[in-house]
């Protein structure tokens, strides 16, 4: 029997990586769905009457072994891919999406749901189980469970396509990221690049046994030669690569699967009896539907593009007087900010890099972690990993009870896609008196050590550690009754919180002193760094806002109207841009086909929700700071109304027992240096 289907014999019940052979997969896949629908079934066919406890209780505890093989699996196809992987998720996507509208179309088991749904008022439920019961009767009413029969197999129809259509979406991307490489042997190119690049580069090319320096199209490569390469020329063909995977008419093109992606979407939102997608999605968060949303968005962005436009004026004369640039193009653009940032504040990513030793700024967040929320993190060396990269750590509170354990995988590989995430193995859940422990993961992109100096971050992947951490945290810190309102399963624009708020410690220096301390010297980061670490944080605020809106506009336009009519990918891009574009447009490039957020994340309809988020990070941060950063009673409070509570209840209700009020925007606007 495939150890992926026993109890794990294993440290905390962990994944046992090293025994699992990838011809498990498949078979542990089927028997997985079999047990759940035997599962299912003893619901259905129990004489019983049904009751909150017999059916919405016993069905949130099904199907744990095949949630475990899912999780197991999809984690290393992002983590730890091979071409057998892809295959295998081209071949069990279908089968899980079937396996998922059998449930929400079984008709009797929708039969005694609604029968404990419609005597809900009667039931005497706790928060935790009313929100549970609304989630179990949406779950079926949002997918179909009220339509006749021949809409049911149209529904399922549409949702086998789509998840088809998704995955071929992303292994687009990833091929066309991985077949481009930019192949220098002039050094004279390589002017301007900071030397761990140019190291990170060589190696590359030595792995292939090649002369010269390789540049790719992963962030690490990308965005280092983006920012400081001197070559203009180069840093066209690069930013053109970039732009254009997925839209050069072969193979790997995703102009025909955005359009069936975003139509089959909008008939399946009509289906349900939804005006669109966006309409169906937006029902179950914060922001609850697309008007909203719209006028979030456009009042930002009232307020953000006086900024941008301005920011944009000073960055094209600084260019035009440096180096007689005439029109600034996309490729210039992190260029000369990063040439005008260190004009205006003598601060650049090299010179700082020192001070941000991953090990050193890894041990920061776990002392700022434990100053906040009292846990404690040991690396441990017994529990199994998928790669000799990646880090275990035993999570303990204050009482050296197990809060959870902790992966952390930090390093590119070919396996690996692009970005920073966090995931989990395990949930947290109770179950027959026992409090099971999640198993969290946080997985990045960071430049690896190298044979004369450490991995040292950028402040900009200092950040990123802190967010993905902000999510870790968010998994286990988890103490709710039922699985699937656990952890990060909270509304989408809710998700966010955790994670950014905590990007907001990297900006003060009593918690910098915690960390950013010189690799080679010890000395602690100088405070001059420190203050204009904090000033430039709300450099080419304006800028950034405004693109970060244009692609939640871009989505929201995407799945806020019907999109049957659409038939240029390109043409509708650049007329959702109008109001948001400063740069020259690029011909040969498209953002929608390589937007894996929203074509093959969960972003779709959802990308505005970073921008609501900030909302309420620098809202939530303002009162840490009114109070203390490591004020005890704030971090409490928001350990127990917030990171704790999981999707147990409303954000908004969960939000203001912390705060003690709805977030206002003032706080962002502030930050931003806005207003």
């Amino acid at each position: 029997m495939s150890v992926l289907l026993s109890t794990f014999i294993t440290k905390h019940n962990t994944a046992p990586f090293s025994q699992i052979k990838i011809e498990d997969y498949v078979p542990a896949f089927q028997e997985g769905i079999s047990l759940a629908k035997a599962e299912i079934d003893a619901i259905v066919n129990n004489t019983e009457a049904p009751t909150f406890e017999n059916t919405i209780v016993a069905m949130d505890y099904t199907g744990d072994i095949l949630d475990r093989v899912s999780s197991i699996f999809f984690n290393l196809n992002s983590a730890e891919t091979s071409d057998e992987m892809q295959k295998i998720a081209q071949d069990v996507s279908p089968l899980l999406s079937e396996f998922g509208n059998d449930v929400r179309l079984n008709a009797a088991l929708f039969a005694k749901v609604k029968a404990v749904y419609d005597q809900k008022e009667s039931l005497n439920l706790n928060p935790e189980q009313t929100t549970l019961l609304d989630k179990q009767y949406k779950s079926f009413s949002r997918n179909g469970a009220n339509l006749p029969e021949e809409k049911k197999n149209q529904l399922r129809e549409i949702d086998k396509e789509l998840s088809k259509l998704s995955l071929q979406f992303g292994e687009n991307v990833l091929a066309e990221t991985n077949a481009f490489e930019l192949h220098l042997t002039d050094y004279n190119h390589l002017a301007g690049l900071p030397e761990g690049t140019i190291e990170a580069a060589r190696s590359l090319a030595k792995s292939q046994e090649k002369e010269g320096w390789i540049f790719t199209l992963d962030h690490p490569s990308y965005i280092p030669f983006m920012t400081y390469a001197d070559n203009r020329e180069l840093r066209k063909k690069l930013a053109i690569a970039f732009g254009a995977r997925s839209f050069q008419n072969n193979e790997f093109d995703n102009q025909e699967i955005v359009l069936k992606i975003v139509k089959l979407r909008f008939e399946r939102a009509n289906l349900l009896g939804y005006k669109t997608h966006a309409h169906f999605v937006l029902e179950e968060r914060m922001a609850e539907n697309p008007e909203k949303v719209f006028s979030f968005s456009n009042d930002l962005l009232a307020k953000a593009k006086p900024a941008a436009k301005k920011e944009f004026a000073q960055l094209t004369a600084f260019a035009k007087e440096l180096d007689g640039i005439e029109q600034l193009e996309k490729w210039d653009s992190a260029y000369y900010s990063e040439k005008l940032k260190q004009q205006l504040f003598n601060l650049d990513d090299e010179k700082l890099k020192p001070y941000f030793q991953l090990e050193k700024v890894l041990n920061g967040a776990f002392t700022i972690a434990g100053k906040l929320y009292g846990l404690t993190f040991t690396e441990v060396f017994d529990i199994d990993k998928y790669h000799e990269e990646v880090m275990t750590y035993e999570v303990t509170n204050d009482k050296n009870e197990l809060v959870s354990v902790f992966y952390a995988d930090f390093f590119p590989r070919k396996g690996k896609r692009n970005g920073a995430w966090m995931t989990s193995f395990k949930s947290q859940y109770r179950k027959d008196g026992i409090n099971e422990r999640p198993h969290i993961s946080n997985v990045c992109n960071f430049t690896k050590p190298t044979e004369t100096k450490p991995s040292l971050l950028t402040f900009n992947e200092v950040t990123t550690l802190f967010h993905e951490f902000g999510h870790g945290l968010h998994g286990m810190l988890a103490d709710t009754t039922y699985p699937s309102l656990s952890g990060t399963s909270v509304y989408w624009d809710f998700v966010e919180l955790p994670s950014q708020i905590m990007e907001n410690w990297c900006y003060e220096p009593e918690a910098l002193a915690l960390f950013a301390n010189h690799y080679e010297t010890g000395e602690v980061i100088p405070m001059e760094y420190v203050t204009k670490i904090k000033e430039s944080a709300s450099f080419q605020e304006g800028l950034a806002t405004l693109r970060q809106l244009s692609f939640g506009l871009l989505d929201m336009a995407w799945h806020g109207q019907d999109p049957t009519s659409i038939t240029d990918l390109k043409a509708f891009e650049t007329e959702q841009f109008k109001d948001t574009q400063l740069y020259p447009e690029v011909k040969e490039n498209a953002m929608s086909t390589a937007f894996s957020h929203i074509f093959q994340g969960g972003y779709s309809s959802g990308y505005y929700s970073y921008k609501w988020a900030e909302v309420l990070d620098a809202d939530a941060f303002e009162y840490f700071q009114e109070k203390g950063i490591f004020n005890h009673e704030v971090a409490t409070k928001f350990k127990d109304n917030v990171l704790s509570k999981g999707g147990t209840e409303h954000p908004m209700i969960l939000y203001k027992r912390f705060r003690g009020q709805e977030p206002k925007p003032e706080a962002l606007l502030k930050r931003a240096g806005l207003i």
